[in-house]
């Protein structure tokens, strides 16, 4: 009969139990069964996905027929063929899975617990399944070793252990040649648990902790946690306000995270309100917006700043208006590449744009000697400054911003208008 070639770890541990039943027919008696025993239980979370791949396939534990699982007079009793939910063709022999039970366990008859006993005589007339040390078989000696295993590239850290058993559903479901392309490591396992996008999943938990931690069982949530730990520096047991104040502060690991923030924050409504609620650093005259952008707090601090000097252009002659606006487009320009731009919260920043360009236009002189020439001088430049007012006032979003808004504009284009109305009436 022809082997398949196995697709995954699972399709592969699978046909390595059945070629447990070979035997020399020389000298040997066909195996009553293949038992094999798991000490520390780890081959559990995988067994219904393979009883699907393995229909001989039995579990010791509580009784319940639908996943071919009972006690040990049970299990006899199916061997037996006295289960009808559990018909047995005879092809193959049944398979015990024995978790919880080690090798030793069921070789000392004497000192075997009740509960056990029934099965204890099945190793004289069975095959164990076993590593050709006698050894039982570990999750780590089977991916790792190159004499009946799968010979992957496995760490041995004890991260890495841990966090292989933690997503061996998600590694026993990986292609082979996915696998033996690379190294296996904490990492790696961590991130197959997570779904392979740890900052979306960091983000996600930030935005809506409790809805991401029910939404996730406790291996999941236990990987999350470990990629936390060592991909971001930080632990998710210092809760998400933690985070925020993290995210804010944008350095290390976290400008990564802070990336992916501002290329979509609509998907993450509620991490804004977050960063409010932590307690930003202190601001001085050289924060800017490398340093401090990440805090809605300083943006919020500079828009205020920002309102107050509009407003006071109405006190000012329009030379020294156009020198102010310059200047405050310098100082704020930055911050409409910044998220709260994008949120709508740099209403002003982005009004500074249209403002500066009003103040550069607004500074050539209109004068025209005739009609043709003012015209011209309007169809060239003049036009731009009717365009900078409409742009600017496109970002009143309160009655606040409008009025410094509109300060702003009257501080250097009705001048300017007046000086074309002057130029108009001498023709």
């Amino acid at each position: 009969m022809t082997i398949t070639e196995p697709a995954t770890p699972l399709q592969a541990l699978a046909q390595a139990l059945r070629r447990a039943a070979k035997f020399n027919q020389d000298v040997e008696c066909a195996p009553h069964c293949i038992l094999w025993p798991d000490k520390d239980a780890q081959w559990r979370p995988i067994i219904a996905a393979l009883q699907a791949e393995l229909p001989e396939l039995l579990a010791l534990g509580p009784l319940d027929e639908s996943r071919r699982t009972g006690p040990a007079i049970w299990l006899r009793c199916a061997m037996a063929g006295e289960i009808p939910s559990v018909p047995l063709d005879g092809t193959h022999p049944p398979i015990l899975y024995l978790p919880e039970v080690g090798r030793q366990d069921l070789r000392a008859i004497e000192n075997c617990p009740d509960w056990l006993k029934p099965l204890a005589e099945l190793q004289y007339r069975g095959q164990m399944f076993s590593q050709i040390n006698a050894k039982d078989w570990t999750v780590l000696a089977f991916l790792k070793s190159e004499q009946g295993g799968l010979g992957f590239d496995v760490a041995q850290d004890r991260e890495s252990k841990d966090s292989m058993l933690l997503a061996l559903d998600q590694v026993m479901d990986q292609p082979m040649e996915v696998l033996r392309a690379r190294r296996l490591d904490g990492a790696w396992f961590n991130t197959l648990l997570t779904g392979g996008d740890p900052v979306r999943d960091l983000l996600q938990w930030m935005d809506a902790p409790a809805a991401f931690r029910t939404a996730r069982n406790d291996n999941a949530w236990a990987a999350f946690a470990r990629v936390c730990q060592t991909q971001f520096a930080f632990r998710v047991k210092e809760g998400e306000l933690a985070g925020a104040a993290k995210l804010a502060a944008r350095t290390g690991p976290w400008a990564l995270v802070w990336q992916r923030f501002a290329e979509a924050p609509a998907r993450y409504p509620n991490i804004p309100t977050l960063i409010r609620r932590c307690s930003p650093p202190a601001f001085d005259m050289l924060t800017d917006a490398a340093t401090a952008g990440g805090w809605p707090q300083w943006n919020e601090s500079r828009e205020s700043e920002l309102r107050a000097s509009l407003l006071a252009l109405a006190q000012k002659a329009p030379h020294d208006a156009r020198t102010v606006l310059a200047r405050l487009e310098r100082d704020h320009r930055d911050r409409r590449e910044l998220v709260w731009a994008t949120l709508g919260e740099a209403s002003l920043a982005q009004a500074m744009a249209p403002l500066a360009q009003l103040a550069e236009v607004t500074a050539q002189p209109a004068a025209a000697s005739t009609v043709e020439d003012m015209q011209t001088l309007y169809a060239s430049a003049g036009w731009r400054a009717d365009d900078a007012v409409m742009r600017a006032l496109e970002h009143a979003t309160s009655s606040e911003d409008h009025e410094a808004i509109t300060a702003a504009i009257r501080s250097v284009y009705l001048p300017w208008r007046k000086k074309r109305r002057v130029t108009c009436s001498r023709w």
